[in-house]
Parts: C-alpha cells; sequence; structure tokens
C-alpha cells in the first residue's frame, strides 16, 4: 500500500497554519496555545520550503525560472484575492507597495515574495554545492533570528539595534526571502537522509531543544515574531527525513486541498465572523477560541475542496500520454539492491537510454541522495547531457568512443571503457589524459580484450595517457538458470578472476573491478573482492522477462505508463473499426480512442497480443490496429466512461496492475527494450 507522506503531510502543515491564525487554545489555556501555536505550528512553512527545495532539486535547478514564474502569477492572483479586505481594513495606502514586495499584502501572503527573493539565492548557492550553500545559508538564518525571537536580546546592543531597526524599515519581517527561506529550500533540496530509528530519535530530542528554547525566551519575553528558532532547521531535518523514509507516491489532491486551505483560510477567519454575527452564535463561533479555530477549518476546507470538484479538470501532466516515475520506489530498489551486495561492494547505476525511460536526471539526482556514486551510460553524448545536468561522480561509458572525441572525454571528466587493445591505443594517441576501464572479454564477444591476449592487456598499462581506473566484464546467460548456462556463467567468472589475479601478480592494478549485472545480482552469490555491480533494469523494479531467478528481491516498480480517453462511440453489431476495419463488433460495442500508439514506443502488435488497458480499475481490452498516435480499446463493461479520463497501460489503477513484464512476454520481447523504446513525447509526471 503506498503512503504519499510529503502530500498528506502538506494537509497537517496547512491546519498547523490556519491554527497560528486562530490560536485555538487560548480560552483554555495560553501557554498551550503559544505551545501549539508558536512551537509546533512553526513547522508548517518551513515544511512547504523543503518540499519545493527537494523537488526543485529532483527536477533540476533548471526549472527554477518557471517554478519562479508561477509563483509569481499565484501571487497576484491571492493579492487581487485579498484587495476587498485590504480596502475594508483601510491597508491601501503608500506602504502597501512596500509590503507587496517585501512582506505580502496580507499577513500570511508574506510567503510567496518571501519565495520570489528566496529562490534565486537559493539558486545560486546551490550552484556553489551543498558544502557551501547550506553553511552560507545557515549564516543568512542566524542573522535573522537577531530580527525575530532573539530581537530583545540582540536590541541591547545598541549599534546592532540600529541595524535591525534600520532594516525593518525595508522589510517589517525577518521571516523573509532573504534571511528565512533559502535554508529551508536548500535543507529540501539536500534531503538528508537518516536511518528510520535515527530520524525519530532525532526529531523528538531537537523538538524538546526546541521547545525549551522557544519557553525560555517567551519567560524573557525578548522574541519579536517568535517565528524562527535557533533548533528549527535541526527540527526540520529529521522531521523531512522521516517523511522522505516513509514516502511512496504522491496524492495531487492532498497537495492542491493544502494549498487552497493556505490561501484562503483568512477569508475563512473573516466569513465565520462575519455569519456568527448574523446568527448571534458568537459565544460559540468567534468568543470560545476552539469553536472559532474549528469552524474555519471545516469552511476553508469546505470551499477548497468545492473549488476542486467545480474548477476544470487539469489532464495532469499532459492532455495526452505521459509517464510517471515514482523516485522513492527507485530509492527503495537501490536499498534493496545495496544490502544484496558482498561488503564493501557499491551499486553503479546504469541509466543509458535515458535511464531505461525513467528519465536519467532525476533518476540520478535521486540515486545521488540515495547514496549512490557511480553511474554508467552507454555513449559519450549520454555522458555528457548527465554532467550538463550536474550528476557528480564516476560516469563510465560503456561503450565504444571515437579517439576524436577524447578531448571531450577530458573536458567532461568522463571514464570510457577500452573496446580492444586498437581503440586503447587510438585513444592514448590523442594525447590527452584520459581515465579509462579495461573491458575484458570472457566469452560475449562483443566487447572487450579477450582475457587469453595477456600481451595485449599488458600493453594497454604502458600506454602513458590512459590511466586505468578500472577492470570489468559482463555475464552473457546470468539470467538463466538451466544447468548449460549457469556452467558458461561460472566459467566467465573463473576466467575474469583468473585474469585479474594475474594482473595483479605482474604488478598492474586492475583498478575497481566488476562483473556483476542485474541478472548477476539476482542469480549469483555475492561477489566479494569487486568494487561495483552494474544494476540496470533492477534498479527500475521489474524484471527483463517472467523468468524466476535465484534470489527474490523486494523491488517495486517505478514507472507507470498512462494516456488519455480522447472519444467514446457506440458501434452496432457488424460494425467494424480501426485501419483495415482490423475489429468487427459482434455485439453492441463501446470503443474508446486511447491518446497513445506506437509513435510513443508501444509495440505495434500489442493489440493482437492481448493487450489491455484499466481505467477505473478495470481491465479492458485493445481491439484493432494500433495507430501511431492512438489505440481502440472496449469498454463495454464500463458506464458513463467520459473524455480525458484516464487508461493506465503499466502500473497499478485501482486494486489491479499491468506490469511490464508481462506486456514484454506477449510481445516477444524483454522489458529492457519495451521500456528504453518510449517516446520522448511522453512527459515525465
Amino acid at each position: 500500500m503506498r503512503r504519499p507522506a510529503l502530500d498528506r503531510f502538506r494537509l497537517a502543515a496547512a491546519v498547523l497554519v490556519a491554527a497560528i491564525h486562530t490560536s485555538p487554545l487560548t480560552t483554555y489555556t495560553a501557554l498551550g496555545d503559544f505551545y501549539l501555536t508558536r512551537v509546533l505550528g512553526r513547522v508548517a512553512v518551513p515544511f512547504f520550503l523543503m518540499v519545493s527545495g527537494y523537488f526543485l532539486d529532483q527536477k533540476g535547478w533548471r526549472t527554477v525560472r518557471a517554478f519562479w514564474k508561477k509563483t509569481a502569477v499565484l501571487y497576484g492572483v491571492c493579492v487581487l484575492l485579498y484587495l476587498p479586505l485590504n480596502l475594508y481594513a483601510g491597508q491601501l495606502d503608500g506602504d502597501f507597495f512596500r509590503r507587496l514586495v517585501t512582506d505580502g499584502t496580507f499577513y500570511h501572503l508574506w510567503y510567496f515574495p518571501g519565495l520570489l527573493l528566496g529562490v534565486p539565492i537559493a539558486w545560486r548557492l546551490r550552484r556553489l554545492g551543498l558544502r557551501i550553500a547550506l553553511p552560507a545559508a545557515g549564516v543568512l538564518y542566524l542573522m535573522g533570528l537577531g530580527g525575530d525571537s532573539y530581537y530583545g536580546l540582540i536590541a541591547r546592543v545598541p549599534w546592532l539595534k540600529t541595524a535591525y531597526d534600520a532594516f525593518f524599515q525595508v522589510f517589517s519581517y525577518t521571516r523573509n526571502g532573504l534571511f528565512y527561506v533559502p535554508l529551508f529550500l536548500l535543507l529540501g533540496a539536500a534531503g538528508r537522509r537518516f536511518s528510520r530509528r535515527g530520524a525519530c530519535v532525532g526529531l523528538l530530542a531537537s523538538l524538546a531543544a526546541m521547545s525549551g528554547e522557544a519557553l525560555w525566551l517567551h519567560r524573557l519575553g525578548v522574541q519579536r515574531h517568535d517565528s524562527m528558532y535557533l533548533f528549527l532547521p535541526l527540527v526540520m531535518a529529521f522531521l523531512f527525513s522521516a517523511l522522505l523514509g516513509a514516502n511512496q507516491g504522491e496524492d495531487r489532491t492532498a497537495r492542491r486541498l493544502s494549498a487552497l486551505v493556505y490561501i484562503i483560510h483568512h477569508w475563512c477567519i473573516v466569513l465565520v465572523r462575519f455569519g456568527a454575527e448574523r446568527l448571534g452564535a458568537e459565544a460559540l463561533l468567534v468568543t470560545n477560541s476552539l469553536g472559532h479555530f474549528c469552524a474555519v477549518l471545516v469552511l476553508s476546507f469546505a470551499l477548497s475542496a468545492a473549488a476542486l470538484a467545480l474548477a476544470p479538470r487539469r489532464l495532469a501532466p499532459t492532455a495526452r500520454a505521459w509517464r510517471e516515475v515514482d523516485l522513492e520506489a527507485l530509492a527503495h530498489n537501490a536499498a534493496v539492491l545495496q544490502k544484496a551486495l558482498a561488503p564493501g561492494q557499491k551499486l553503479m547505476a546504469v541509466v543509458k537510454a535515458d535511464a531505461y525511460g525513467h528519465g536519467a536526471v532525476p533518476v540520478c539526482r535521486r540515486l545521488w541522495k540515495a547514496g549512490v556514486r557511480a553511474f554508467a551510460v552507454a555513449c559519450l553524448a549520454e555522458g555528457i547531457a548527465l554532467r550538463r545536468s550536474g550528476v557528480r561522480g564516476l560516469i563510465l561509458i560503456l561503450g565504444y568512443t571515437r579517439p576524436e572525441d577524447a578531448p571531450l572525454l577530458a573536458r567532461w571528466r568522463l571514464t570510457q571503457t577500452v573496446a580492444d587493445a586498437d581503440h586503447g591505443r587510438a585513444l592514448d594517441a590523442q594525447g590527452l589524459r584520459l581515465q579509462v576501464h579495461l573491458a575484458l572479454d570472457t566469452g560475449m564477444h562483443r566487447l572487450g580484450i579477450p582475457v587469453g591476449d595477456r600481451a595485449d592487456i599488458a600493453a594497454m598499462y604502458r600506454l602513458s595517457h590512459l590511466r586505468i581506473t578500472g577492470t570489468f566484464s559482463h555475464l552473457c546467460v546470468a539470467d538463466s538458470l538451466t544447468a548449460a548456462d549457469t556452467a558458461y556463467t561460472r566459467r566467465q567468472l573463473e576466467v575474469f578472476y583468473e585474469t585479474v589475479a594475474w594482473m595483479r601478480a605482474a604488478g598492474y592494478d586492475p583498478g575497481s573491478i566488476h562483473v556483476q549485472a542485474s541478472y548477476g545480482i539476482w542469480n549469483l552469490p555475492p561477489q566479494p573482492g569487486c568494487a561495483y555491480a552494474r544494476a540496470g533494469i533492477a534498479l527500475y523494479g521489474v524484471r527483463s522477462d517472467t523468468a524466476p531467478v535465484q534470489r527474490a528481491l523486494d523491488l517495486r516498480p517505478v514507472l507507470s505508463l498512462r494516456a488519455r480517453v480522447a472519444s467514446v462511440r457506440e458501434l452496432e453489431p457488424g460494425e467494424a473499426a480501426g485501419y483495415g476495419l482490423d475489429f468487427h463488433a459482434d455485439r453492441e460495442t463501446r470503443l474508446a480512442v486511447v491518446t497513445i500508439g506506437y509513435g510513443d514506443g508501444l509495440p505495434r502488435e500489442l493489440p493482437q497480443r492481448g493487450g489491455e488497458v484499466l481505467i477505473r480499475g478495470r481491465r479492458c481490452p485493445m481491439v484493432g490496429r494500433m495507430c501511431m498516435d492512438q489505440l481502440l480499446v472496449d469498454v463495454s463493461e464500463l458506464q458513463d466512461l467520459r473524455p480525458g479520463e484516464t487508461a493506465t497501460l503499466l502500473g497499478r489503477d485501482g486494486g489491479r496492475e499491468i506490469r511490464a513484464e508481462d506486456v514484454a512476454e506477449r510481445c516477444g520481447t524483454i522489458t529492457n527494450e519495451l521500456l528504453s523504446r518510449l517516446g520522448r513525447r511522453l512527459e515525465l509526471g
């Protein structure tokens, strides 16, 4: 069962923001209300900021400009929404325009100008690397503390008071885009993961420390806005780690609902007060703080839910067809595979062919946060694309690169496979220092220096410009458990390790050795002495086919493939449809046109091989011939199906699932081909 912990916690954060502005416990206990709204409630806004930073970093900080524009538009809408209240409160004065730029035009709206200022700052710092960015943002945060919870202490130093008071002429709050926002955006971008126990213990300890700090400052009476605490970043780091550890999938409804509640709850405060006055219920709905809070919360959620229900349905992420990639399932798979390896052995993530159709850049970013530091691609262009997107660590090109392109290998710090002895000599002749891994041919007869050609292997070490940092081979039948294939794999391993032992004995350092790929992890025991295991298809939670494996691992499919229903039409018995009129209705039939086809990478023969889609959790058969951009589905068993509904071609819908292994088997291929050929026009959702 999937638990979209990040999106669900957004709802709790929205409730806490509403509590801050209604003080629900003041009727009963002033200290209790202070603790709820000025201590616990202070995790809400940092959480929203960290989620933004996390997803900005996942998608690549190149999306910052689009995010900034979207935030500016949303802020503009919110300003217009609250103009009537500004007018009623007499706030449309000369100070209105200063607040528009710095503090927000109405209480909670400070969040938006804070983001608009803080995101560019965080982005600039992020380009320096998190080791520099986080301390720099921490210094800004410490400066902001002096104008917030610690203002009364700072004000005892005359020149500091003068400096902060001057600053308040421009920014009346210090919890803004300069001091407050960058740190939490970058903490989210860091996505630091602690163990489950470490996150829980750290959260409790840091929350206890922040509680003591807040109560001490409250007793001293030195707080100016009591929204920034010294221990708050620690609390947020552990809280976010705990949520990331539990997060599986997403809940877009919760995401949108929480945003609407955040935006409109101040209007609901006014409406509740107005309604209570008209109904004579002020004692219950206004004077009683808890009753007031509950009324505001109920109205906020009711209006937000109604707005979502009445709004035109957004066809996300595209009105046509898309891939949904669960990066948390990817991180889970990486952890499971890492545990299956020998002590000291690390994963090398194979991300060729756009990470088997999953999106190489977001996949690498998420795996980096999961601790993976080595990646493998097929060609030079793939390696350069990753470097340009900021991917660090080892990037090994498994395929052939022209010797003339050696300058690009050096410029982008890519490690090249030596395909054979002639290739190695040609690379060396370019006169550039290059890092390479030696490929050894142990029986696949594809790339590599044959293990029997020891003179050629030794010759590679005499080349002055090549630095050999690794040695590897590929097991060509490790996916088979037949006796003959198992024996062949065993022989490949024997000659590989014999050759590596000879290299060491002869004084040739083989560097980091690696021989297992995905099926080498599934079907072989851990390989002590290997530095890496090259995990490809296994990382993405599927096997190449439905054949059994030696070790069953708890891997989760990462990719779902979905499209839209474009049209629904009725056919009478005897009517035909599709190219070649290939489908003939033998009864009254309802056909849905689904907006995906072989131009998106699907096998064209899938409808004739028993292909299905899931709609509303029901299996619906494909019929007729697949088109380049559409396919036909028999939806006679579904009532009131309308254009715009979602069809699932890979993944879960309701309690049912279509797995990539089953689709590949129907079409006589493997999941590696099925996934990697998915077209570029399929957006990543």
